[in-house]
């Protein structure tokens, strides 16, 4: 299995494990108006039983630009009988250097989020 260019981590603060079964979509911002951008679909996939998306895209993507991903929060605390403040999270984030790696965590609970650029 190759690893993307872009990938990402959710790990489930609250219950301290890994999100497993999250879906993830993945859009590249289209045109140059960056505050409206066009989003295009790129990949969905769901995390694995480590939380983890590694191989949405290979090694196909290296282009610079505005990148959006968007979890499906909402659905995975439904399938455990709890409620969220955060039914969906979007992170923007911006690669400027198309030959480095992109791996954007989320570090989740049912009320609160953070994310950070990991390695």
């Amino acid at each position: 299995m190759q690893k993307s260019v872009i990938t990402t981590h959710i790990l489930d603060t609250q219950r301290g494990r890994p999100a497993v079964g999250v879906e993830v979509t993945l859009y590249r911002a289209a045109g140059a108006d960056i505050s409206a951008p066009d989003w295009q679909h790129m990949a969905t996939a769901c995390t694995n039983d480590d939380g983890r998306i590694i191989d949405w895209l290979g090694d196909q993507q290296r282009e610079k630009g505005l990148y959006r991903l968007v979890f499906a929060c909402g659905d995975y605390y439904q399938r455990q009988g709890l409620s969220t403040l955060y039914p969906q999270v979007e992170i923007v984030f911006e690669i400027d250097a198309p030959d480095e790696h992109y791996h954007i965590p989320l570090l989740l609970s049912a009320n609160g989020y953070s994310t950070y650029r990991g390695s």
